[in-house]
């Protein structure tokens, strides 16, 4: 200790602090000494340090609060569906009275009905989608796929996506009073994405519109693309319940083509116009294919419900 004090360090310090050495050289350096020569020499030596070098800030230190920005999240995609101006109770041209405007009429009141037990059916079963179809032209297919997605569309925290896949005669966008400009063929191909093909008139209810008729509908309808298509609309878009308005059965082979689609089918019979055989051809047609859900009776004669 008494070396170190006076030959290793006695050079490098100041003139005060080695004429203490000196001194305690002569009586041998005591421990309380030789605190004191390190107390009075670590701020010469650090000091150099301290100002030939600026100190340096962690890695993973923030140079100041709030300076650092995540990148935002992107919306899920239901969010980044167009929303489109609905008329709601406003007076537009159509032809189909619909249950957003007539909620006191005996009609909404029936597809309140419809709605309640085709839920409770899909949900039973774990089923979302649903082909809506008519034996014959006519009977009202578009009138009431329209109007269950829209009563539908009134349950808190759902989601509805009604698809218009009659490509014979396209009647969702006139239906609903809204421009239809996407071509629903190019959706089901895979060349437009769902975000660009739907859009939304209500917060919980999307629509794919069809602008023009294609007469090779059962070609499309048959392609992987277009189950791809479906399946992905199905998982990205989160929805409750899908509906899909289709041509009649009796007429062409599109509703057929589809069938591997959906999990069950709901039929529009027309009171005025459709028969017993019709009904029956219908239920040949999808037996082993899929589950027909229901008949659903327009324009009934009396005024009971319609609901069969």
């Amino acid at each position: 200790m008494k070396h170190f004090a006076v030959s290793g360090a006695a050079t490098a310090s100041p003139v005060r602090g080695t004429r203490m050495l000196e001194k305690d050289d002569e009586v041998g350096m005591s421990e309380q000494g030789f605190k004191r020569f390190r107390r009075r020499r670590a701020p010469a030596e650090a000091a150099p340090a301290a100002s030939s070098a600026p100190r340096q800030r962690p890695m993973d230190a923030p140079s100041s609060a709030g300076s650092i920005q995540l990148p935002a999240a992107l919306p899920e995609p239901w969010e980044r569906i167009r929303q489109v101006p609905f008329p709601g109770t406003e007076e537009h041209k159509t032809r189909l009275p619909l249950v957003s405007r007539f909620r006191s009429a005996p009609a909404a009141k029936s597809f309140d009905l419809l709605r309640t037990r085709l839920s409770h059916t899909l949900k039973a079963r774990g089923w979302k989608r649903v082909a809506v179809t008519a034996p014959a032209a006519g009977c009202g297919s578009t009138f009431s796929a329209v109007n269950l997605a829209l009563s539908l569309a009134r349950v808190p925290g759902s989601r509805t996506v009604l698809m218009d896949l009659n490509f014979r005669q396209p009647g969702i966008a006139h239906a609903m009073g809204i421009q239809a400009t996407a071509d629903m063929g190019a959706f089901l191909s895979g060349a437009v994405q769902m975000e660009d093909q739907l859009m939304r008139p209500l917060p919980s209810l999307a629509v794919g519109l069809n602008s023009a008729k294609d007469q090779d509908a059962a070609e499309i309808l048959h392609s992987r693309s277009c189950s791809a298509a479906v399946d992905d609309l199905m998982l990205r878009s989160g929805a409750d319940t899908a509906l899909f308005d289709l041509p009649p059965v009796l007429e062409h082979d599109d509703t057929a083509a589809f069938l591997p689609q959906v999990d069950g089918v709901l039929l529009i019979s027309d009171g005025t116009s459709t028969t017993a055989a019709q009904l029956a051809a219908c239920e040949k047609m999808l037996a082993g294919h899929t589950e027909l859900l229901g008949v659903v009776l327009n324009r009934a004669r009396r005024s009971d419900s319609p609901l069969n």
